[in-house]
């Protein structure tokens, strides 16, 4: 079975239909912006402007009311075209999906960030520290709050901050000392002391501008302290799987670009083309099953979110973006070999999508941590 025939509700057939009209454009505004290491503005504001950004808003918000299998399915086409811009917005989708459909604000500020959001708003959370690595180690963070009579003062520097330029609201993740407590803070991009550090250079995802978020005596508002961390929450967050579902698009999109090369490359040295080798067909075949497999993992536990009374997916929603990241990675390599030197030259993608895949290995969830509390849960010391 191929992958447009896991495509079945009215939103993915509507949104590829989509993609399929822009796909050229993106491709290439993807090598450009890669090598430039220049955030993918254009593509990012066709899709606010088509109304993207509001996919995984509830109905009942005014949003599309995508499911996480709607999403895992549109953002893997949509980072088979650019990888940068599909984990960026991709970032917006999963913040706004957990929000409304665990209601973790209050009922004013849901209502009120709808709109906003509705008006073209986008936001990501700022966790990671230098100090304290992933946020998914649970390091306490630097970052810290002061209460005042108008609400609260923030300080602190925050890393990988995807889309910064972009973003109109950041979720920071701050440390009270008086209430002893690491809190959520809602600070808008245009608030006195928001900053960003213009330092992002990286080898891989370079299109994203993951910049430092630099925050001085920025004042908010009492309403704007929006969670609290309680300890683990009581549901696994599907809408995580944004993050593999992306780099599955990559792996297709080197998988595509090799199977193209291997069934068009006619070097004097072979009869017909490269693809009538042996070995290449070997590679050809092992990278489609990785594939198969991986995508019907993930696609399969992103279903599973369907049913409301399939509570307790930690380990699915772990190992789906542990087993995408490992064989998406094969997957490239067995690219890579098809095509051979040539997949190293920069004028070619596959040396972008093998950089902008290694990227992924640090995303969340780590996979030491994810294979760790997958272990526990299996020996019942969860």
């Amino acid at each position: 079975m191929n992958r447009s025939a896991l495509i079945h509700t009215d939103i993915q057939r509507k949104w590829i239909a989509k993609f399929e009209q822009v796909k050229g454009q993106f491709r290439e505004n993807a090598e450009y912006n890669d090598k430039n290491s220049d955030f993918p503005y254009k593509n990012i504001q066709w899709l606010v402007d088509e109304g993207y950004t509001l996919l995984s808003l509830p109905k009942a918000y005014g949003g599309e009311g995508a499911t996480i299998e709607d999403m895992v399915i549109l953002q893997s086409y949509l980072g088979s075209l650019d990888g940068a811009t599909a984990l960026s917005i991709g970032w917006h989708i999963s913040v706004v999906g957990q929000i409304y459909e665990q209601q973790l604000w209050a009922p004013a500020m849901l209502d009120q960030f709808a709109q906003e959001i509705k008006n073209g708003a986008l936001v990501n959370r700022a966790v990671s520290e230098a100090e304290t690595g992933s946020p998914t180690r649970g390091g306490r963070p630097s970052t810290y709050v002061t209460k005042n009579e108008h609400g609260y003062l923030i300080n602190g520097v925050k890393t990988f901050t995807s889309m910064s330029k972009r973003l109109s609201h950041f979720i920071v993740g701050a440390f009270d000392s008086e209430s002893q407590q690491v809190g959520f803070y809602l600070v808008d991009k245009t608030m006195p002391g928001v900053e960003i550090a213009n330092n992002w250079n990286m080898v891989g995802m370079r299109a994203t501008e993951s910049h430092d978020l630099v925050l001085t005596d920025v004042q908010i508002p009492t309403e704007n302290f929006v969670e609290t961390r309680a300890g683990k929450p009581s549901s696994p967050n599907g809408w995580i799987l944004h993050i593999p579902s992306t780099y599955l698009g990559i792996a297709q999109a080197a998988r595509d670009y090799a199977v193209d090369f291997a069934a068009t490359y006619s070097p004097n040295s072979v009869d017909g083309t490269i693809g009538d080798i042996a070995t290449v067909q070997q590679n050809i075949g092992k990278m489609e099953s990785l594939l198969l497999s991986a995508r019907h993992f993930l696609w399969s536990t992103a279903s599973l979110y369907n049913n409301p009374e399939n509570n307790n997916m930690w380990n699915e929603t772990s190992a789906s973006k542990v087993l995408v990241m490992n064989q998406g990675l094969e997957v490239i390599d067995l690219a890579m070999r098809i095509v051979g030197a040539k997949s190293l030259e920069m004028e070619r993608p596959l040396q972008r999508y093998y950089r902008d895949m290694r990227a992924g290995l640090h995303n969340p969830p780590m996979e030491d941590m994810a294979y760790t509390n997958i272990a526990k849960s299996v020996l019942g010391k969860i």
